[in-house]
């Protein structure tokens, strides 16, 4: 055996230890989920499997549209009202929502298996209108004309009413704003929202602090004043912090509501309720023993009709198996019955593809090649077989995955994003980790494969 299939055997029993302790339901140390899911938010990092409402059930929210009145949306601004909620929520870390819109004003949030309603609620409905305004100046609103009065709202007063007001002036708006994201303050320990401004307005924010360096500059969220820093010197980079007590879930939810924008149209908590299963636990018990039986049925049939090579295979599969999990674990991927048939299904593939690398050697064999060229050969023809099919499974999970996203068909995207990652973990497994095992076997066991053809399925 030589040098290369040694260290790619080392590399791949590693790969399989540490998928195994990540896979093996137990409790993980908080620096292994901080080392192996650094990029989850830390509120929701998990080294769990996440289930979907179909398995596992969830919370369901009832928004309706507030408009004066008791008026009705325009249909356009329903449905930007309804993307903007379901980018909040996956941005949380709720993968899989189900976010509908019912009749003309309604809009339906499922939530599956959070962790802080509280915070899921506050993020759907808020508006986050980010603005960042001068200073206020009192204005004497008896004294205005009739006309501008009107405009802020002041059309009650009497000639007897003496009236003054602060009246802000908006310098920048949450428009400006490219992303957002929760900050910790290296110096005071503080969470606080960073933020980075669109190229366009990062000249000018970076022209206007210049201009007015010692002045302060109010950051007003939903017409509530967090604070009022002073500009202490020019701000050229179009990045900056917004601080203001937050907690670390405060912080978050304010970084997504900024980072999604402004809602188009106030909405409102009609209800909000737990809701059970879709599925009951009959039924997830079945489907879950039905993979297992399937599974279990195609690796005797591989050990028996391949023998060695079935082993080999085997092997590999039950590798694959534990990759999976563990990227759904890591990613993470919202486990719904679809999503679990998805990767069932990219199971067959995987085992499909062992089965054109086997047959190939075979064919090899029978033209009189050695062993291992014969193996190699195998894996090389069937290479181009392996990488079309995969590319052809591939492109249709992009367009399941569209066509669910365009029509907020959760289940279908599950599907798709399952069946596609296993297909990606099966080009690795397929040609790196079977091919590895094979070299093993016959380095291992060439001499008597050589006398018992049959070990091969000959």
């Amino acid at each position: 055996m030589n040098r290369n299939t040694t260290l790619a055997l080392i590399l791949i029993l590693l790969l399989a230890a540490v998928a195994l302790y990540l896979v093996v339901p137990t409790t993980h140390p908080a620096w292994v989920k901080s080392a192996v899911a650094f990029w989850q938010p830390e509120s929701v990092r998990s080294l769990d499997f996440r289930l979907g409402l179909d398995l596992q059930g969830g919370l369901q929210v009832l928004l309706v549209a507030d408009l004066p009145d008791g008026g009705v949306p325009d249909s356009g601004s329903l449905a930007q009202a309804r993307s903007i909620v379901e980018r909040r929520v996956n941005a949380l870390g709720l993968t899989e929502p189900v976010v509908q819109i019912r009749g003309n004003r309604y809009i339906v949030v499922e939530l599956p298996g959070i962790t802080n309603p509280e915070q899921a609620v506050d993020t759907i409905r808020g508006t986050a209108l980010l603005e960042f305004a001068e200073p206020p100046v009192t204005v004497d609103f008896m004294n205005m004309p009739t006309q501008v009065r009107t405009t802020y709202g002041q059309t009650a007063l009497t000639a007897t009413e003496t009236l003054t007001l602060p009246l802000f002036t908006t310098v920048m708006t949450g428009e400006a704003l490219q992303d957002a994201y929760p900050y910790v303050n290296p110096q005071t320990g503080a969470y606080e929202v960073g933020f980075k401004l669109k190229s366009d307005w990062a000249a000018f924010f970076a022209d206007y602090t210049s201009r007015n360096i010692n002045q302060p500059l109010c950051i007003i969220l939903d017409k509530s004043i967090i604070s009022c820093p002073v500009i202490r010197s020019s701000i050229p980079g179009g990045e900056g912090t917004i601080s203001g007590g937050f907690t670390y879930d405060g912080a978050e939810s304010l970084a997504v509501q900024l980072r999604y924008g402004a809602l188009p149209i106030p909405l409102r908590i009609e209800s909000y309720r737990a809701i059970g299963p879709s599925l009951g636990q009959a039924a997830v018990e079945k489907s879950v023993r039905a993979g297992l039986i399937g599974l279990v049925t195609v690796l005797l049939f591989m050990l028996i009709y391949y023998r060695m090579n079935g082993l080999a295979a085997n092997l590999a599969l039950t590798l694959y198996v534990l990759l999976n999990l563990v990227i759904y674990k890591l990613a993470p991927v919202t486990l719904t019955l679809p999503g679990i048939a998805g990767f069932l299904l990219s199971a067959g593939i995987a085992v499909d593809a062992n089965i054109l690398v086997f047959e190939r050697m075979k064919e090899e064999l029978r033209v009189g090649r050695s062993l291992l060229g014969a193996a190699e050969n195998g894996f090389a023809r069937a290479w181009t077989s392996i990488r079309d099919s995969n590319l052809a499974t591939l492109l249709t999970c992009a367009i399941l995955f569209f066509f669910g996203n365009a029509f907020a068909a959760g289940m279908v995207k599950g599907f798709a994003i399952t069946l596609a990652l296993g297909n990606l973990v099966n080009i690795f497994t397929a040609i790196f980790v079977t091919r590895t095992f094979v070299r093993v076997m016959i380095a291992v066991m060439g001499e008597r494969i050589n006398r018992s053809p049959w070990l091969l399925g000959l």
